[in-house]
């Protein structure tokens, strides 16, 4: 394998990492939003939220992939005269799969704080709200840091998928690379090595963090496909 196939892919991993890093920030974000939502005592945010995860979590990430660059979502959108791009598209339904994983991860972080958290910030007079973004949330985070990290190594991985609507990134573009070089386990073998290497520092960057913050035990293992 000749050092511009090496050159190409090394591209094609950059363009990974953007979408998994995107997909990431959107999870994140939409996860936390999920996981209040089904804490809340109010029935109209708790059971669409319930309904949202367990939607999620039952249908394939490939097929959501699927239902929103091909399916009804795309075709709302060009009745719109907006064309979705391969790359929101993956972000999107990166973004939506992990949001749900992700929120039930918050969810598990809030409720493992001690009730008596919030006791003791509503009697030193903040609001429910201010203990939950003050008090309670900082541990919560804390506490779910290895799950989130793990998270963030799946979802580099899966980005692979994103090779099925011809997004060049690492997975489709080595594709390319076997069929036009003919050196197809040289090129995979190559395509693999990138994705250890990555996820490797993912690992040192995560238990770096936990050391840093003390972080909790709370851990996932689902596998989003």
């Amino acid at each position: 394998m000749g050092a511009g196939t090496l050159l190409v892919l090394l591209e094609a991993l950059g363009l990974s990492l953007r979408i998994a890093a995107c997909s990431l920030a959107v999870a994140l974000l939409l996860g936390l939003l999920v996981a209040l939502c089904r804490l809340s005592p109010r029935p109209w945010l708790r059971l669409p939220a319930t309904a949202y995860v367990e939607v999620v979590r039952g249908v394939p990430l490939l097929v959501l992939l699927f239902w929103i660059y091909f399916g009804v979502f795309s075709e709302v959108l060009s009745d719109l005269g907006i064309a979705i791009h391969g790359f929101a598209a993956a972000v999107l339904a990166f973004g939506i799969c992990y949001s749900a994983f992700i929120g039930e991860t918050y969810r598990a972080g809030i409720q493992s704080v001690d009730r008596g958290q919030e006791e003791a910030a509503r009697a030193l007079g903040m609001t429910h709200r201010q203990a939950l973004r003050w008090v309670i949330l900082p541990q919560a985070v804390r506490n779910v840091l290895p799950a989130l990290g793990n998270e963030a190594i799946a979802l580099v991985k899966d980005t692979s998928l994103a090779s099925v609507i011809a997004m060049p990134e690492l997975m489709h573009v080595g594709r390319q690379e076997a069929g036009r070089t003919f050196r197809t386990m040289e090129v995979f073998t190559a395509v693999a090595l990138l994705y250890l290497a990555t996820t490797l520092v993912l690992s040192r960057v995560q238990k770096r963090l936990e050391r840093r913050f003390g972080a909790g035990t709370l851990d996932s293992a689902h596998r989003p496909r």
